[in-house]
């Protein structure tokens, strides 16, 4: 059984991970408009232009799923002499946490594809390429340039969409340089000569890729998983991860584990670029030590929150956070976050026009109090951020024989509450990084304090925000209810 707490916790680990990306760059461009009328020219309609959006694909598009995630990025590549090639260029430059080393050959033509998209609907798509090989010198100095990178990096990707950048001479040297320096090499394969990923540490074909590399029909999940172990064996695999569409994923590994992982998706909007997300979240996780099978969890999670966006589309880390949480038996796990992941989302609440209410404390033994004051401060409020106080947090505030319970257990208790949207422990002894970072519109504290005492206080009204100073309960005290159990 995969836990999904553990597969949260993976998550803000993948910022660690320094990936190598070696394949195919080119130019995804989508052209979004309306379509009111077909052409008198001919049956077909025409495509009123809105809007346009250029990004980065294929091998690109591993890079912007790391960077999304948090990782670091090293990307190296081939560009055409061309206006494509170029824009390539800048377009790599921009991203301030991918280490570029692109090679430019003359007279080779830059991939583009251009998508016509209206009303979520793809009309057309035109794809101007080269899928010829590189040039021999071409090939010398990536072979180079990658000695060079792989010392540094925790895992090789080769992103292979034909294009004639990872070929056979090439692959199989960059593969032998990777395992000679220790590092997991993951492979997103492309046509059927596998021989060219001999020795890979795990390979990401879909289920057609699979059957067509070994020139078999393949369904259902035994043979899935037959064909899989034939693959590994053929080319010395470490593992194989067979992407199955609305099937989800099974992972094979050479050391007979077998997992089937049920597809995530709720709902499907475009599959462009799905894979690039599976293989750039697995290398992540692989490359801080994730265990496979935890690793290709992740990557079916992320692969799901994709689909579900439009376009060539990424998935950040809160993203896959907040999936990994919904997954979970218990739905209040959703709502515990790490701060990087309430910051986007309080983000997106103000957009929305959404007034978000902060308030924080220890919460050790909940009691009426308590839940007074959550009433009051989430009747200030749309939504309201708990900031909890971790137990190395607790011990310093209330002392060694404290708290009570755990900061896991007592996230648990405050999540499951209904006047609470968000839940985000603090090792900190005040949680002003957190108002800094979260701009609550309320601060709510409980009536033994005054406005000019509150932590944060003054920065919140300073932008415009309130502080509330909530009735406390006469009554109740978590002190003194430990005291009584004591006594």
């Amino acid at each position: 059984m995969i836990n999904p707490s553990v597969l949260a916790s993976h998550i803000e680990s993948l910022g660690d991970s320094q990936v190598l990306c070696v394949g195919d760059l080119m130019l995804d461009r989508f052209i979004y408009g309306a379509v009111e009328r077909t052409s008198p020219e001919a049956p077909v309609p025409v495509l009123r232009i809105g809007r346009d959006e250029a990004m980065l694909g294929g091998v690109g598009n591993v890079v912007r799923n790391l960077v999304s995630l948090g990782a670091k990025a090293c990307l190296l590549s081939v560009v055409g002499d061309d206006e494509v090639g170029r824009t390539l260029t800048t377009m790599v430059g921009r991203e301030a946490r991918v280490e570029p080393h692109l090679l430019v050959e003359r007279g080779r033509a830059s991939t583009e594809k251009t998508r016509f998209v209206a009303e979520g609907q793809q009309l057309l798509r035109a794809d101007s390429e080269t899928t010829e090989a590189l040039g021999q010198r071409t090939v010398e100095t990536l072979r180079r340039m990658a000695a060079d990178v792989i010392p540094d990096c925790n895992v090789v990707v080769f992103s292979d969409y034909a294009k004639g950048v990872l070929t056979g001479e090439l692959s199989s040297t960059l593969l032998a340089l990777a395992r000679h320096a220790g590092k997991t090499v993951v492979v997103d394969p492309k046509g059927r000569d596998y021989e060219r990923y001999r020795g890979a540490s795990v390979i990401t074909p879909n289920r057609a890729e699979l059957a067509a590399a070994l020139g078999e029909t393949v369904a259902g999940d035994e043979a899935v998983v037959a064909a899989a172990r034939r693959l590994i064996i053929k080319f010395e695999l470490g593992a194989a991860l067979i992407t199955r569409s609305q099937e989800g994923m099974t992972l094979v590994s050479s050391d007979g584990r077998v997992e089937h992982l049920p597809a995530q998706a709720r709902e499907v909007y475009d599959v462009s670029g799905a894979g690039d997300t599976v293989i750039a979240t697995l290398a992540a996780a692989l490359g801080q030590g994730v265990d496979l099978i935890e690793a290709a969890a992740l990557a079916n999670t992320a692969a799901g929150v994709v689909v579900g966006k439009a376009g060539t589309a990424v998935v950040h880390a809160a993203d896959l956070l907040r999936a990994v949480r919904a997954s979970d038996l218990s739905s209040s796990e959703a709502k515990i976050v790490p701060l990087p992941a309430a910051l986007e989302l309080a983000a997106a609440w103000r957009t929305d026009g959404v007034r978000i209410g902060f308030a924080n404390g220890c919460f050790d033994l909940l009691h009426p109090g308590h839940i007074s004051l959550l009433r009051q401060a989430r009747a200030a409020c749309d939504r309201l951020i708990i900031g909890l106080n971790s137990d190395a947090s607790v011990r310093r505030l209330k002392g060694h024989d404290r708290p009570v319970q755990s900061e896991g257990a007592r996230a648990q208790v405050l999540a499951s509450l209904e006047t609470v949207d968000l839940v985000v422990i603090f090792g900190e002894d005040t949680p002003m990084r957190l108002i800094e970072g979260l701009k609550p519109d309320i601060l709510v504290k409980g009536s033994d304090y005054t406005v000019d005492r509150v932590v944060g206080g003054e920065l919140v009204q300073s932008y415009g925000g309130a502080v509330l100073i909530a009735e406390n309960e006469p009554g109740f005290s978590t002190t003194q209810t430990i005291q009584r159990l004591r006594g």
